[in-house]
This record gives structure tokens, C-alpha cells and sequence, in this order.
């Protein structure tokens, strides 16, 4: 199997990254490189992230030159990624041990750009809460527009398939980036199975629904520049999905 390439931002995340990092490393699958861009932490993260380095060379830290966000953090990671494949994960979430081996079979089974698993949702104590969040069975780029089903820690990219891969500055990068690995005319997959484990903390960048709900349009409006009527059809479903999804976490 081809080197898979673990992208993955951190900012002050001391609680939470070693328990992250390992993870990682009881993957089944352990033909990985994990690179963690430290975006300027003031904390202990990039010390804990090269202590585990130097015991680990597969985890590599990649220090940012100054502050600048989960979107510019993620690119520095790509931008020395060796592997064929980019898989995502948040410095405070976690992956089931065979979450890798599982995803990169469906995916060559599939031949996907990109593809996504369901995943359940737990706090800053570990403590696991909701429902499994499933996934539909493929999102053409139109559907995706409407979706909120891919979260950035079950997300796989082939890059041999999905062409150039580079993150928009913008909130919601990932969204960004799904849409713009799928308006090439790609297909994304999603495997219905219980993979990973999204850390739902007051301060996450997601943990805000009215400033999700401004990401969102303004990538409607200003990043894929969809006409007025189009982004209010397209924001009514996603709104009403993303209501749903809170509601059943």
C-alpha cells in the first residue's frame, strides 16, 4: 500500500495531543507519516509533539513562522507530505485503531478522490455522547453543497486521482477543499462505519453555529461564487442538516 501522509494543525492543544498522537500510532495500518503543524503554540503541544518525534520519526513537527490559522497550518503540512494519500485529523480528535486500514480498502475499492467515514462524537473528558453520525453512500459536488457529512477527521484524499490539493484561507477550509476536489467532476464515498471520534470543546472553531452559518455563505457566495438563489437553496438544506446533526449529537 502507498505512504499515507496524516495532516494535521494543532494550537494549544497540551491535554489532548498525546492521546491524539497515539491514536495514530495504534493504527493497523502503519505505513503512515504524521506531520503536525504547530501554529504558534504558547503551551507545551510542540514539545510533547517532539519528544513523541524523537522516539517516532514518522511523527514530524513542522514549526509555523507566526500565527495564521488551521488553513495555512494545513498547508504547510501538504506541502511536505510524501504520501499518495492525505488523510485528516484535529489535533484533539481521535481515530479507532483500524479507521486507516479500513478506509484506504474502501477507497481503492471505490477508485476515490475522496472518501468519508460516520464517526461519534465525545467531550474533553472522553466521554462518548450521541448518536453514531452516519454518512450517505457517495455526494456528488451539487450534494455537498447541501451537506455537512464530512468531517475533516474521516476525510482520505488519493491524490493521484483527485489532482492538486491546496487549502483556501478561508473558514471551512476543508469545505473548501471537498468542493473543490469534487467540482473536477469526482464522486466522494462515504463508509458507513464507526471510525473516529470527534472532540466537541467551547472553544473549537466549529463550536459556534452563527459563525459556521457565515463560513458557510460567504464560501457559497465568494469562494465557489454561486449565484444568489442557488447559495439560499443550497444554505436552507445545509442549515437544516446542520440543525439536525446538533440536535442528534
Amino acid at each position: 500500500m502507498p505512504l499515507v501522509s496524516i495532516i494535521m494543525p494543532s494550537w494549544n492543544v497540551e491535554p489532548f495531543i498525546e492521546e491524539t498522537i497515539h491514536s495514530v500510532q495504534a493504527q493497523t495500518f502503519a505505513d503512515w507519516e504524521l506531520l503536525i503543524a504547530d501554529d504558534c503554540s504558547t503551551d507545551r503541544t510542540p514539545a510533547i509533539i517532539a519528544e513523541i518525534g524523537a522516539r517516532d520519526p514518522r511523527v514530524k513537527l513542522i514549526r509555523m513562522p507566526r500565527n495564521g490559522g488551521p488553513a495555512l497550518a494545513r498547508q504547510a503540512s501538504i506541502d511536505q507530505a510524501q504520501g499518495r494519500y492525505l488523510a485528516f485529523l484535529d489535533s484533539d480528535d481521535l481515530w479507532l485503531p483500524g479507521k486507516l486500514e479500513r478506509q484506504l480498502a474502501f477507497a481503492r475499492e471505490k477508485r476515490a478522490a475522496l472518501s468519508y467515514t460516520a464517526f461519534r462524537r465525545i467531550d474533553e473528558a472522553n466521554t462518548m455522547s450521541g448518536r453514531l453520525i452516519e454518512v450517505p453512500a457517495s455526494l456528488s459536488y451539487n450534494q455537498l453543497l447541501k451537506n455537512t457529512s464530512i468531517a475533516t477527521l474521516t476525510a482520505l484524499v488519493d491524490r493521484e486521482i483527485s489532482g492538486s490539493v491546496a487549502m483556501t484561507n478561508e473558514g471551512y477550509d476543508d469545505f473548501c477543499l471537498w468542493l473543490a476536489i469534487l467540482k473536477r467532476g469526482h464522486v466522494a464515498y462515504g463508509l458507513n462505519e464507526d471510525l473516529a471520534r470527534y472532540r466537541v470543546r467551547g472553544s473549537s472553531v466549529s463550536s459556534r453555529p452563527m459563525r459556521s452559518a457565515k463560513w458557510v455563505w460567504n464560501i457559497y457566495r465568494n469562494v465557489e461564487k454561486l449565484p444568489l438563489i442557488k447559495s439560499a437553496w443550497c444554505f436552507g438544506h445545509w442549515g437544516a442538516r446542520a440543525w439536525l446533526k446538533r440536535r442528534e449529537f
